[in-house]
C-alpha cells in the first residue's frame, strides 16, 4: 500500500468514526403514572367513603387536581430539566389515573427524579401558557396573579348535616419540592407513583373536616394542609396493585 492510499484509509476511518461519534443518542421514552389513593383506599368520586381524619363522618370527593412542576431527571452525574414541565394532575378520566411522558434525548441512567408540589414563585407571578399553565382556567386565582397550587372540593356527611368542602392552596410559600428514586421498569421505561390525598388533612393533628371545611385565603390555614405536600406522592409499593 502506498503512501496516498494509507492516508486516504486513515481519513475514511477518521470520517467514519467522526461520524458515529456525532450520532444523537437513542432517545429515551420514560412514562411517569400516578395512582390516586385516600389513605389505604383507591379514589372513587362521589361516594361517601372515607373518614373524617379529625372528627366524625365520612367524606366523599367532587373534584381533585394539582400542578405538578420543574420535573429533574438525575444520573450519577448529570441533571436533565424537562423544559415547560408544568403539569395539572387530575383523575377524573376514564383510566382513572394521570400519565406523563417523556421522551429524554440523553444516554443517561437516571435513578432520582424531582418536582414540585405547586407552581415556582417566578412561573406563578406571570400569565404566560406554558405547559398545562393557564391564566384563564378554573385553576388560575381571579384576584391576582397566580395559581391554585391544589383544588380539592367535596363534602362531608356529618351528623345530620352535608357540609360543602373546599380547599384551594396556592400561595408561593406552599410551593414544596420532592425527590424520590427512579424505579423504571424495563423498557419501554415507567415508574409508578401513588398520591395520597389524605395526607393533606392527616398530619400530625388531623383536620376536622367539620371544623375547617374551607380554606382559600388564609395563609395558616394553608400552610397546614400544605404540610402534607411532603407525603402526596411516594414511590408505589405492593398496595398500590
Amino acid at each position: 500500500m502506498n503512501i496516498p492510499q494509507k492516508i486516504f484509509l486513515i481519513l475514511a476511518i477518521v470520517t467514519v468514526l467522526s461520524a458515529c461519534m456525532e450520532q444523537p443518542p437513542k432517545p429515551q421514552k420514560i412514562t411517569l403514572r400516578f395512582l390516586p389513593f385516600v389513605g389505604p383506599q383507591p379514589l372513587v368520586f362521589n361516594e361517601y367513603r372515607y373518614s373524617n381524619p379529625g372528627g366524625n363522618g365520612h367524606f366523599k370527593i367532587r373534584d381533585f387536581q394539582f400542578y405538578l412542576s420543574n420535573i429533574r431527571l438525575s444520573a450519577e452525574q448529570h441533571v436533565y430539566q424537562v423544559p415547560d414541565s408544568y403539569h395539572l394532575v387530575r383523575f377524573d378520566n376514564e383510566n382513572g389515573f394521570y400519565e406523563i411522558n417523556l421522551t429524554v434525548n440523553e444516554p443517561y441512567a437516571f435513578s432520582q427524579i424531582t418536582f414540585g408540589v405547586g407552581v415556582d414563585e417566578k412561573a406563578n407571578a406571570t400569565i404566560l401558557n406554558v405547559g398545562d399553565l393557564d391564566p384563564n382556567s378554573r385553576m388560575a386565582w381571579n384576584w391576582e396573579a397566580g395559581y391554585k397550587f391544589i383544588l380539592f372540593e367535596g363534602y362531608l356527611s356529618h351528623s345530620e348535616d352535608t357540609i360543602s368542602l373546599v380547599y384551594h392552596i396556592g400561595f408561593d410559600e406552599n410551593y414544596t419540592e420532592l425527590s424520590l428514586p427512579l424505579q423504571l421498569a424495563d423498557t419501554p421505561y415507567e415508574s409508578t407513583f401513588r398520591v395520597d390525598i389524605l395526607s393533606l388533612f392527616n398530619g400530625q393533628n388531623p383536620l376536622d373536616l367539620a371544623e375547617i371545611p374551607s380554606v382559600k385565603f388564609d395563609e395558616e390555614d394553608a400552610a397546614r394542609i400544605a404540610s402534607g405536600f411532603e407525603d402526596l406522592i411516594q414511590i408505589c409499593d405492593a398496595s398500590c396493585t
